[in-house]
């Protein structure tokens, strides 16, 4: 286990009679911290987060049963923050599973919230990186205790099948916003807290200076939610702008506040207990159509934005909120490169997960399938073009057979333009593989789609094809190219123009191989070769996996690595007389 760098810690312990002391929160996630540092450093595998549903309802965690009935009681009433300006009550969530959930939120007069959350900034500067990072991690402990509430909360604003929405809405996105406090930790405490220096001066006597070094945030950060992925998404950022030392105010999508809402209700819970402001962190939900963070971007107060969204969204925070630090993660078209096959049985079957998991409504799912017009060679014999894209709609098909299995797999559409994309891809090319309705055993008014698969000719197609675009959600297009060097250099396109979160590739060539991770390399883009086992495309580890490379058009930040926390403080000096 590392040792965690020393920080300057405040003699006092911030915390009012009865709450958190740091000396509580030392004993508690010290040890968690430093194998946090420990992981980001190595790589390895770790998770302090258990993913099994099983593993909640002892030691303060909620069980299954009183996950959903917390979830419940959440329904149709006021979600109460008692953070100042509240001028309004908004909401008008549906689940994508058919049920109105009918919660209202506080809606925020900017002009009285942001004053007060910038309030609280110099005590939670002072506290040092070591105590922010270990408040921050008590916040995910109280995360992590009701995972199981929010398993409900995101799926129902998300539309991820359960499972999923418990494993990547809880553990998963708690071990990222953990890791953002790691890495926000390590950065801040490269410089020591002081230092005492001294400069020969030959025959005179030396120069001597104290000097103090101290992490200062640039000021309140403006996180903007996501509808697929509210808390995976939103967690790094969060985490990643409070343990710099900065306030954040919460954003979520229209359709998916209440898991933004919960984490909001629990840090503020958590800073008044350790006694720091609570109104460092805040919710700003909106009114229908508002377009609230438009407004919120350009503020001044606003000095850090982390956006998950539309490419043209992300492009107008980048080039209109001067003002700010701004990370997004945009749309990109995730490409799978398909050579040849050591095995092709298990191609087809990591494949068809990768397209059908969350019916692809996930940034990392891949679209474009790129296969030589004369076919692979693979362990199984030759497979022509035709072969190789009707075998993997066949595996597709299999995978999704029965309806129960195929509804927890593929979750619920998320929105209607979802749909209305899914519907207009069939008329794009030859369909090889249609999507068909899948009725869901318990709620009959979500709408549930299979994939869409649709061939296209490289060759034929005009200077602007459509699988130059991203066509979020489940489509995909399989492109005869004349040739693997073709292949290579339609890829490296794909990724230079339009950005990739994700590229695959599978062959037994050792120079394809090089030629296709010359390309990432040159273009900045993740790369996984051959995967044929329970690794997916689509998915990443935290401690371990760079999501998103922020050096393609796709997103211009990483969860996580130093990069994405560094520019969200500044190191002020102070110089004394010895």
């Amino acid at each position: 286990m590392a040792t965690a760098p020393t920080a300057h810690v405040p003699a006092a312990s911030p915390s009012t009679d009865g709450g958190l002391t740091a000396a509580e929160l030392t004993d508690r996630h010290q040890a968690t911290l430093d194998q946090a540092l420990e992981a980001i450093r190595t790589r390895a595998y770790w998770s302090p987060h258990p993913e099994h549903p099983k593993a909640y309802g002892e030691n303060g965690t909620l069980s299954a049963e009183e996950g959903q009935a917390a979830f419940q009681a959440l329904l149709g009433r006021r979600f109460e923050l008692d953070q100042p300006g509240t001028d309004d009550w908004v909401g008008g969530e549906t689940s994508p599973y058919g049920p109105e959930l009918g919660v209202t939120y506080p809606h925020p007069d900017v002009d009285v919230l942001l004053p007060a959350m910038r309030a609280g900034m110099r005590g939670w500067r002072e506290a040092g990186p070591r105590l922010r990072a270990l408040v921050c991690l008590e916040i995910v402990r109280r995360i992590n205790a009701r995972t199981h509430e929010f398993a409900h909360a995101v799926m129902h604003t998300s539309g991820q099948a359960f499972v999923m929405a418990l494993q990547a809405g809880g553990p998963h996105a708690q071990d990222r916003g953990l890791e953002a406090v790691a890495y926000a930790y390590q950065e801040q405490t490269r410089v020591p807290g002081s230092a005492d220096w001294s400069k020969p001066q030959g025959k005179r006597d030396p120069l001597h200076l104290t000097k103090e070094f101290t992490a200062v945030p640039r000021g309140v950060a403006l996180m903007i939610g996501c509808n697929t992925f509210p808390t995976w998404n939103g967690f790094p950022g969060f985490f990643a702008s409070l343990a710099t030392g900065n306030p954040v105010l919460v954003k979520p999508h229209p359709r998916a506040v209440l898991p933004l809402a919960l984490t909001v209700r629990i840090a503020r819970e958590v800073l008044a207990e350790a006694g720091f402001e609570p109104n460092l962190v805040a919710l700003a939900a909106e009114r229908p159509g508002e377009g609230l963070a438009k407004t919120l971007a350009v503020r001044p107060e606003i000095r850090l934005i982390d956006y998950t969204g539309s490419t043209a969204f992300g492009d107008w925070l980048e080039t209109t909120a001067r003002q700010a630090q701004v990370y997004t993660e945009k749309a990109g078209v995730n490409t799978v490169l398909i050579e040849s096959a050591a095995d092709y049985r298990g191609m087809l079957s990591n494949l068809a997960f990768s397209l059908s998991l969350y019916s692809g409504q996930m940034c990392t799912t891949p679209q474009n399938l790129l296969i030589p017009r004369d076919g692979i060679e693979t362990d199984q014999g030759h497979r022509s073009f035709e072969e190789v894209t009707a075998d993997l709609a066949a595996a597709v098909s299999k995978l999704l057979g029965d309806d129960a299995r195929a509804a927890g797999l593929l979750g619920a559409i998320v929105n209607p333009d979802v749909k209305a994309r899914l519907e207009a891809a069939a008329d794009l090319g030859e369909v090889v593989l249609p999507s068909r309705e899948v009725p869901h055993p318990e709620f009959p008014d979500a709408v549930v789609r299979t994939p869409v698969m649709v061939r296209l000719d490289a060759a034929k197609s005009d200077e602007d094809p459509a699988y130059l675009e991203e066509c979020f959600g489940p489509v995909s297009f399989a492109v005869a190219v004349d040739s693997v060097d073709d292949a290579v250099e339609l890829l490296r396109r794909t990724v230079r123009e339009k950005g990739a979160m994700t590229v695959a590739a599978y062959t037994t060539s050792a120079e394809v191989e090089r030629a296709v991770e010359e390309v990432c390399l040159e273009e900045c883009a993740q790369l996984s070769l051959n995967l044929t086992g329970g690794v997916f495309v689509n998915q990443t580890a935290a401690f371990s996996d760079f999501h998103g490379s922020g050096g393609n058009p796709a997103a211009n930040a990483a969860l996580c690595d130093a990069a994405f926390v560094a520019n969200r403080f500044r190191t002020v000096e102070v110089r004394r007389e010895a």
